[in-house]
């Protein structure tokens, strides 16, 4: 057939094809591009292209195995700065060991290494290379970098408590490795004949005792041919092996040929160098620079496993995954294993070496919310473990932690703790020490005498058991935060005690759970920080960020009542009203008072520019707000609005989140979105329904059964359901139970383009609120 002949035939079968879809078109086929190594979609650097006024996840590419005690990271920034990665940087000062959950709490124990070839150049700022994305590889399990001022390649890859680092060399007689142990108390020792490096770092900002140091261990495979150290205000001292004081650091070099490979093996322990030493042993020993990647990468594929996506956009797959990433960081393991492989820890609310377990690096106002309802369903062993963790933090310093870096810390507002202890209870998880948890809650509940900061226990839980609300006028910032969190933690400790068998205690607060109520202010419609005599603030505007609120206005914090909104919506006048008020936040264009702050600080700069009107998902108070749409029998609006922000504002690239990440709650988010569901209450066992994102997801729980998500002709523009069934069952109700999605089973979706207004409508459907206890539900 001649060329003409062939594109003939083709037009005429395009044709014939156009004509067939109009008249029918063809069923969607489902097509599955996920490989089997899910590793490869994660993407550390989403998120890093932040800075103090806009946030875009505000992360650092953590080189780290889940839940790690020591995460691994490129520096780009002085030592101390907590943006210590920033995407639009061109230059790098090495790549340090770091603690560190959020730029805003800082680091702590922190150190780096770093290679430099020629001139011998220590300063930080002097020894900063270039560097380029296009030379440069990030995994979870593995980083790559080529420092040009040096054509030197520098990598790591970690372990829990380890690392293995390898340097690719030029020819020059004039390599060095350098070990900066920061400033504010560190020491360094040189040991050439073991090819060794050992001393502490002490850095922190806060959250610590007098006695607490990193102990760190370095061992080389290439004897050392010169060893300097520097001292304070980087003095060099030629020809030394030991340093002392403020800032010190080490100097090791050597010549190397062309490519030659200089390894470092690298542990650290918050309990002394002995203990470093075994953690090396432990969990590197022979084992080279592969066969520590290799198992890294295992360990990520084994966790990211747990939740099997099948799909045909390749783009959403790498930020679930990478998301999913984000949500296995924290909380960060804070316990090491002797040398009879008992677990021991260092306190950081005591000072001393203790047994059993200890998790830290978490902010309880973020990731009660989702990061550990998440846990109760993927992972109740590790939950089991963090809950025992809170119990021996209580043992230690006499409170519960809410914000631990490592030790307390006076930022955020609540009494979260008590949330994630009683939703890992009441969904049926144990293995830890119960009394001594309940007796820590009940304490936060009532004893305002001793509470070390402001952060710990309730501010002002004097004022809201006498009142039932936190005052305006008292001096107590944020008060109507404050009211709104406790009344929360007030339901979940109704439905702990009432688990418990303490009828008494429930019945108290069971009441307290009902405080919000206090606050709702009928004229406005919102919710309002109230003074001690009874009379509201003012004068008052909906739109002001801070001040009774935190980092929120009334626009976001009305929707706090996570337990009771059917509650919410007789105060708002009915479902209507409560649905009216719901679409003026999106519909409203973004207006904002910042003159509590004085300027606009990032987190109002976020809301204001995606195009959501008032919706502030970039910040934590507001992001369960969409699914309120199922309590009111419009879960259609959920379902679109869902869809549109895992769309918009979620992508596996430096600026991939629309504001703080924060310890995986805002991944943690998505995460469970893309699923289909959502935690609305914790404390309850129900998952309120959205829209799945993926034609298929296969949860593997711990205990081996499988929950299936399918969903059929799921395009981007089909974000609503039509129609769903559970186990073959149909299924008209908007929410799931946490423990039939533990039985294993199949949950079916059908998607379409159009609301099916029918679908999960009626109050029947509605998911949990606690005026509606004594109906059946």
């Amino acid at each position: 057939m001649t060329r003409t002949a062939c594109l003939a035939a083709v037009a005429s079968l395009s044709l014939l094809a156009c004509a067939n879809q109009t008249q029918s078109p063809p069923k969607q086929q489902q097509v599955n591009l996920v490989e089997t190594d899910l590793v490869q979609y994660v993407n550390p650097l989403m998120g890093t292209d932040s800075k103090f006024s806009l946030s875009n996840g505000n992360t650092y590419p953590a080189i780290a195995t889940p839940w790690a005690m020591h995460f691994w990271t490129p520096m780009t920034a002085p030592m101390g700065d907590g943006w210590t990665y920033k995407y639009d940087d061109d230059t790098l000062r090495g790549i340090k060991q770091t603690h560190q959950p959020s730029p805003w709490l800082n680091d702590y124990g922190a150190f780096s290494l770093m290679a430099v070839t020629g001139e011998l150049k220590f300063k930080e700022d002097e020894r900063a290379s270039w560097f380029s994305h296009k030379a440069e590889q990030a995994g979870p399990d593995h980083y790559s970098v080529y420092l040009a001022d040096y054509d030197t390649v520098m990598e790591v890859t970690p372990t829990e408590r380890a690392a293995q680092f390898r340097f690719t060399f030029p020819q020059t007689d004039n390599a060095y490795i350098l070990l900066d142990a920061f400033n504010k108390g560190s020491m360094v020792k040189i040991l050439p004949k073991q090819r060794k490096i050992v001393g502490y770092a002490r850095n922190n900002h806060g959250g610590v005792p007098d006695n607490f140091h990193n102990y760190f261990v370095i061992e080389f495979d290439k004897d050392f041919e010169l060893t300097h150290t520097w001292h304070d205000e980087w003095s060099l001292q030629i020809n030394s092996q030991q340093s002392e004081g403020e800032h010190v650091g080490a100097i090791i070099g050597f010549k190397t040929q062309r490519g030659e490979q200089v390894h470092a093996k690298v542990a650290s322990s918050f309990i002394s160098l002995e203990q470093a030493e075994l953690n090396l042993r432990r969990e590197i020993g022979h084992d080279s620079f592969a066969q520590t990647r290799a198992k890294a990468r295992q360990h990520w594929q084994q966790e990211l496993s747990r939740i099997r996506v099948e799909d045909q956009d390749l783009d959403q797959v790498r930020t679930f995954y990478s998301a999913l990433y984000r949500v296995l960081l924290f909380p960060r393991k804070f316990y090491e294993y002797d040398a009879d492989n008992q677990l021991i820890h260092y306190s950081p609310y005591n000072g001393e070496v203790l047994p059993g377990y200890m998790f830290t690096d978490n902010g309880f106002w973020d990731t009660f919310r989702a990061v550990f309802p998440f846990f109760t369903l993927m992972y109740p062993e590790l939950d089991a473990q963090i809950m025992q963790g809170l119990a021996n933090t209580y043992k230690e310093s006499g409170w519960l932690p809410e914000w631990a870096s490592p030790g307390h810390r006076n930022v955020m507002v609540g009494s979260n703790s008590a949330i994630n202890i009683a939703d890992a209870y009441l969904k049926g998880i144990r293995g830890f020490d119960m009394d001594t948890l309940y007796q820590a809650v009940k304490k936060n509940a009532e004893v305002n005498e001793g509470r070390p900061m402001t952060s710990v226990g309730r501010e002002g839980v004097d004022y809201y058991n006498k009142l039932g609300y936190v005052p305006y006028d008292v001096g107590i910032h944020e008060n109507a935060a404050r009211t709104l969190e406790y009344a929360f933690a007030d339901f979940n400790l109704y439905k702990l005690a009432k688990a418990l068998g303490k009828e008494q205690d429930a019945a108290v607060f069971k009441q307290r759970a009902l405080n919000y109520r206090n606050l709702f202010d009928p004229q406005s419609g919102w919710m309002r920080g109230k003074n001690q005599d009874g009379s509201f603030q003012a004068p008052f505007n909906p739109l002001k960020w801070g001040d009774a609120f935190t980092e929120g206005n009334a626009l976001h914090y009305t929707w706090s009542v996570f337990h009771d909104i059917e509650g919410l919506k007789q105060l708002m006048g009915g479902q209507q009203a409560f649905i009216s008020k719901l679409d003026q936040v999106f519909d409203m264009p973004p207006l904002f008072d910042d003159s509590y702050y004085g300027f606009t600080i990032h987190e109002i700069r976020e809301m204001q520019i995606v195009n959501m009107g008032n919706y502030a998902h970039g910040n934590q108070p507001i992001q369960h707000m969409i699914y309120l749409y199922n309590h009111a029998g419009q879960p259609w609006k959920a379902q679109y609005k869902v869809r549109d922000v895992m769309n918009k504002l979620y992508s596996a690239t430096p600026d991939g989140y629309c504001g703080d990440e924060d310890n995986g709650q805002t991944s943690a988010w998505y995460v469970f979105s893309a699923l289909g569901f959502y935690p609305v209450t914790p404390g309850t066992t129900e998952y309120v329904i959205g829209s799945p994102l993926f034609d298929k997801v296969t949860l593997t729980l711990e205990d081996g059964k499988q929950f299936v998500i399918e969903s059929s002709n799921n395009l981007d523009q089909h974000p609503y359901i039509q129609a769903a069934s559970l186990n073959g069952q149909a299924l008209q109700k908007s929410w799931l139970d946490h423990h039939v999605i533990q039985s294993g089973g199949k949950l079916q979706f059908d998607m379409g383009g159009q609301p099916n207004k029918a679908w999960a409508s009626s109050k029947e459907a509605q998911p949990y609120s606690m005026s509606l206890e004594t109906q059946p539900h």
